[in-house]
């Protein structure tokens, strides 16, 4: 069906979402090598389109230009020649990792001839909506296909072009193969978003990828499980047993990286022992790389910087703009960052193993880092080949979701003709609960 059809209005949503639940129903019956062999038609299919493709993002972004789209939701929909070899790199990359279908949880004989087995099996349905983030069409797809479900992706309105070029290029590697290219679908108009988060009946669970406000409308908008992070407010504390020059590296890292990434630092706490040492060196590297600095009170008297406010430690800024807070102590830092923290990641600097030790164990989020850059949390760089999204909810799957977030299972009991009967009462038969 093309992208562009009519027949994608709100009013034939459930059409849609039904015919997209039959093909993963077939998709999810096909053998690990059939959808393997659909990543890599896919990923020849976008290689072959690249132009395409590329040209389209290019008109995106000049609209989003005119229309005055946000530094930040800019560089998140900005998908250039070295992101799109990466994106289709990924793809490849999903098809090399093993099949998570069918994956033997549990096998155990509860009596002779009665067999438990707990089976991972694909969810069925994701509705994916997202904000510009065009690359997060081909990321979702290959994991979709790699898990055997069907996905529902709606992009944001200043991604359109983008996301239509992909979806058909996806579609035509699709059709090469013997799995339908209903198992991606895509929706481009505001009201489907709604339409939607109304599908209970047929979306397995939706994926909300964007702003703060975005995603609790999401979460306040459907009855559908929501799996996802409201804010990334991340945080590097200095440790008095940091060392320096390695503290500056990572913290630049974390912050200009790619200052629109929801695991980029938003908030720099520093031990009050290094602070002078510390900040008199890094707000140059700092600074070198355009990063508007705003510090609490004593960070002023070290720094000429504009003076944070409440609002900054709970603010993300998505930006080259950093907030400094100095403390006494590490109960201090961690206190801190669990007041303001999204739950996200959040990154320790020191030498000591049993100061980072007790910051890992304490610090309440998805990813606790020690000595290295929170822009490590990522489902590409932990190896999943890529990612649906980051959740920072308590309850698996927690930080960058991979193909595991994209399975559940199902209890497969295989008999004989037992009935319950011979295992109740006073001359019950016991079970024998022996894994096997």
């Amino acid at each position: 069906m093309p992208t562009s059809s009519p027949a994608t209005a709100a009013s034939s949503l459930p059409a849609i979402a039904q015919q997209t639940r039959d093909s993963a129903r077939n998709l999810a019956t096909q053998p690990t090598a059939v959808r393997d062999q659909a990543l890599e038609s896919i990923a020849q299919a976008l290689e072959a389109a690249s132009a395409d493709i590329l040209a389209a993002n290019q008109a995106d972004c000049e609209a989003a230009t005119a229309a005055g789209l946000s530094a930040a939701l800019f560089a998140r929909l900005k998908l250039d020649e070295t992101k799109l070899k990466g994106a289709i790199a990924g793809i490849r990359d999903v098809a090399k990792l093993p099949d998570p279908i069918g994956a033997v949880q549990l096998h155990r004989e509860l009596d002779q001839g009665l067999v438990l087995t707990r089976l991972a099996c694909p969810l069925g349905v994701v509705g994916v909506i997202f904000e510009a983030r065009p690359d997060a069409v081909m990321q979702i797809a290959s994991l979709a296909i790699k898990s055997g479900n069907g996905v529902i992706l709606k992009g944001g309105q200043e991604a359109v072009r983008s996301c239509e070029a992909l979806v058909a290029a996806i579609h035509r590697g699709l059709a090469q193969t013997d799995i339908a290219p209903t198992v991606v679908q895509l929706l481009t108009t505001r009201e489907e978003t709604l339409a939607l988060l109304k599908l209970d009946q047929y979306v397995d669970l939706i994926i909300p990828r964007g702003s703060n406000s975005f995603v609790r409308f999401v979460q306040d908008n459907t009855r559908i499980p929501v799996l996802g992070h409201a804010e990334g407010i991340c945080h590097l504390y200095v440790d008095k047993a940091a060392d320096v020059q390695k503290a500056i590296a990572i913290a630049v890292d974390a912050k200009t990286q790619y200052p629109a990434a929801c695991n980029a630092i938003e908030t720099l706490l520093v031990h009050q022992a290094i602070a002078s040492e510390f900040l008199l060196e890094a707000v140059v590297a700092l600074q070198l790389r355009n990063v508007e600095l705003r510090g609490d009170d004593r960070t002023l008297d070290i720094l000429n910087i504009t003076t944070a406010t409440e609002a900054d430690w709970s603010t993300e800024y998505s930006d080259l703009i950093l907030a400094i807070k100095i403390v006494d102590t590490l109960d201090e830092a961690i206190a801190h960052i669990n007041t303001y923290g999204s739950r996200h990641t959040e990154a320790i600097a020191t030498e000591n193993a049993e100061t980072a030790a007790t910051f890992m164990a304490q610090v309440d989020a998805a990813g606790v880092f020690h000595n290295c850059s929170t822009r490590f949390a990522d489902g590409f760089r932990y190896g999943f080949g890529a990612e649906v999204g980051i959740s920072t909810q308590k309850m698996p799957p927690r930080g960058p979701v991979g193909l595991d977030g994209l399975v559940t299972y199902k209890y497969q009991l295989v008999g004989n003709g037992q009935i319950v009967a011979t295992y109740a009462g006073t001359n019950a038969k016991p079970f024998t609960h022996r894994d096997l």
